[in-house]
């Protein structure tokens, strides 16, 4: 292995008459590009493509997925959108995205292209998995999609619970009107019959 000087399973760069070979974990230390869409070509960090853009980014410009200032020009370890030219990030910190987006939503995390980002990464060795992004699994967030359905007065009133109300009356429920997050039977406070809307205290 041309990074680790080991032997054992290794790929060979695709690029013709090369010769160098890496193994597959040693690939990102010593710089080479795996692509990870058929035919499944690696490269080795003399042959490996780039970003053909003159651009640089700007004194002190952080990474905009961890906030963290990237390297002073386009290198191995410090990328750009290749559609706006204006979004700077590291590859491990895309990667991270990547396999926590998947297909489906990784887009420039600036300008959200996708079109011109897309085919890029891939060439450029980011590895963008073929599934449903990651806060999609499990249902995690069902509970986004349920209507808020239980009192929060500080006294529930309402012989049923807190967690019943009628359609319409005194044991209507009706949510905060600007945030929707907390609600009140009309009796529990204080609201008449023909109140069209309540608030709670922290709105």
């Amino acid at each position: 292995c041309c990074v680790c000087g080991e032997t054992g399973a290794t790929i060979m760069c695709c690029e013709e008459d090369c010769g160098t070979w890496f193994h597959l974990p040693c690939a990102k230390e010593g710089g080479c590009v795996t692509q990870y869409i058929p035919d499944y070509s690696s490269y080795c960090s003399e042959h490996r493509q780039e970003l053909e853009m003159d651009v640089t980014p700007e004194p002190g410009t952080e990474c905009l997925i961890c906030m963290e200032p990237v390297d002073n020009r386009m290198t191995y370890r410090t990328m750009v959108c290749p559609a706006c030219k204006r979004a700077w990030f590291h590859r491990e910190c895309i990667q991270g995205q990547a396999m926590r987006a998947g297909l489906l939503c990784l887009h420039c995390p600036l300008c959200r292209d996708i079109n011109t980002f897309l085919p890029q990464m891939f060439i450029m060795g980011i590895r963008i998995p073929f599934r449903l992004p990651a806060w999609e699994e499990n249902n995690a967030f069902a509970d986004l999609g349920q209507r808020h359905s239980i009192c929060n007065a500080r006294e529930c009133l309402y012989p049923g619970g807190r967690e019943e109300a009628e359609e319409q009356g005194p044991w209507e429920l009706l949510l905060c009107s600007s945030c929707a997050a907390e609600g009140t039977h009309r009796r529990c406070s204080g609201l008449r019959n023909r109140t069209p809307s309540w608030e709670c205290d922290s709105c």
